[in-house]
């Protein structure tokens, strides 16, 4: 039950740790989904950084804080939250706090509130004027106590060749007309996982441990803060904003925007690589979807090309060798490995358009991470059984009807347990291309960053968990 303290804040009476349902417990924090359920299913994840389940190496993704017992502390803990109608435990994940909990140091959550703080004008500081008459006075009252006997020089032409004490003093601005620092705008614009959602493709807890991963022995040589650094990247990426639009959000010039982007592009695709995993086998069958354990229980991976429209070239041969017949367009195109529960394990690099699915499958490097006794999934385009027939890989394909007119019946019952569970894969590259650079025309001078391009966003998708739903798991 609440009461009011003396300051205003509402203050728990109850006994905090009385018995709580643990299932129930969820972050305070407005905007913030994380709760005791989603606490427990991050164990359940497989670690890109160890290559096992998070249960054995890493622990929680966070962990969800009791508020402070004491009457004084908790009222800064319920002041710093902001809320309303507080609940009755507000409880506040690791993500908003400093250091990842409360320590004594940061004891209150600072970081995500899920709001903007206003900010109190500084009280201007009044400058008195002081008449140059009077200056004028006092100045001929001293020189006559002090030399009776000098003789005055001719009077001055015009007042302002008198001294003045205010042309000695330091130059005092009111704070209010001072230019501040850059804003830093992901704390406004992040408020809620739906705006991150919108803005960047990821959750406001994905965003900050992205940032946090990011962000270590980050040099920053721009004006702009770090953090909006990356936003604006994610930006990009997520809506395919124009650099002009860019640069009237966050405040600087279109030249700024272009060697950000630049910057980011090449750190991201460094420090990211590690969120595109080729899983061991034994991860893959951990992880399998029932789907796939009653018609395919051998599958490795789910290989499938898709493309991207691209800005014309002004080269005809390159004009040429990037047009798409199937899209009608200049394209690239690209190759994608998918192990059964949805994570992206290979992307290759971004190829012509022209090119067949066989000869990007050959020379993108994807063949090297096949082992003999694999299972390798793919659509009825990909003849690459003779690439795979060399190292002892098992390719499967959905039957097509060649000479006849329909499929037997034996092939079509064959071929429907293969279209079901491609359509998981069909939901993986859909995810993707949520990354609207990669469903838009990417613009010209974009194209050569097109290979770092295809692997942030590929990480990018790993990241967002589960691309599979619990409910559409056992097909």
């Amino acid at each position: 039950m609440f009461c009011l303290a003396t300051s205003g804040c509402p203050v728990l009476r109850e006994p905090l740790f009385s018995y709580v349902n643990m299932s129930s417990i969820c972050c305070a924090v407005r905007g913030c989904h994380n709760n005791w359920k989603k606490k427990n299913l991050s164990l359940s994840q497989h670690c890109f950084e160890h290559g096992k389940m998070k249960s054995e190496c890493c622990g929680p993704a966070f962990n969800l804080h009791p508020p402070p017992s004491k009457d004084e502390d908790l009222r800064c803990w319920l002041k710093a939250l902001n809320l309303k109608h507080p609940p009755k435990r507000p409880y506040v994940c690791s993500f908003h706090f400093v250091e990842k909990k409360p320590t004594k140091l940061h004891p209150y959550p600072e970081k995500w509130l899920g709001y903007t703080a206003t900010l109190k004008k500084p009280r201007g500081v009044l400058v008195r004027q002081v008449d140059a008459s009077t200056i004028s006075a006092v100045a001929k009252d001293t020189a006559t106590q002090c030399h009776k006997e000098v003789i005055p020089g001719p009077p001055p032409d015009h007042n302002y060749t008198l001294a003045s004490p205010l042309l000695d003093r330091p130059l005092q601005c009111h704070r209010a007309t001072q230019c501040s620092g850059p804003a830093e705008l992901h704390k406004e614009l992040l408020r809620t996982d739906h705006l991150s959602l919108l803005y960047t493709g990821l959750s406001m807890q994905e965003f900050a441990f992205l940032a946090d991963q990011l962000l270590k022995d980050y040099v920053n040589t721009f004006h702009l803060d770090a953090c909006d650094q990356v936003l604006m990247t994610l930006m990009k990426l997520r809506l395919n904003l124009l650099q002009a639009d860019l640069a009237e959000r966050f405040h600087v010039s279109q030249s700024q925007v272009s060697k950000i982007m630049s910057v980011w592009f090449d750190i991201m695709e460094e420090k990211m690589r590690r969120f595109i995993p080729w899983l061991p086998r034994e991860t893959i069958l951990a992880t399998m979807p029932q789907c796939f354990r009653e018609h395919y229980p051998t599958t490795t991976c789910v290989i499938d090309c898709a493309e991207t429209p691209i800005q014309k070239p002004h080269n005809l041969d390159s004009s040429g060798e990037s047009y798409s017949h199937y899209y009608g367009q200049n394209t690239i195109k690209y190759l994608l490995a998918i192990a059964p529960c949805g994570v992206i394990m290979f992307v290759s690099a971004a190829y012509r358009g022209k090119c067949s699915d066989k000869f990007i499958t050959s020379d993108s490097g994807f063949l090297e991470y096949l082992h003999p006794g694999d299972v390798v999934m793919a659509d009825r385009g990909f003849l690459i059984s003779d690439l795979l027939h060399e190292r002892q890989v098992q390719l499967v394909i959905p039957a097509f009807t060649k000479e006849s007119l329909q499929l037997s019946e034996e092939d079509t019952t064959h071929t429907r347990p293969t279209a079901n569970v491609r359509v998981h894969v069909e939901r993986v590259i859909r995810c993707l291309k949520n990354f609207r650079i990669l469903s838009q025309t990417i613009p010209i001078n974009l194209v050569h960053k097109c290979d770092k391009i295809l692997r942030i966003c590929a990480a990018l998708s790993n990241l967002r968990g589960d691309i599979i739903p619990e409910d559409e798991k056992d097909c």
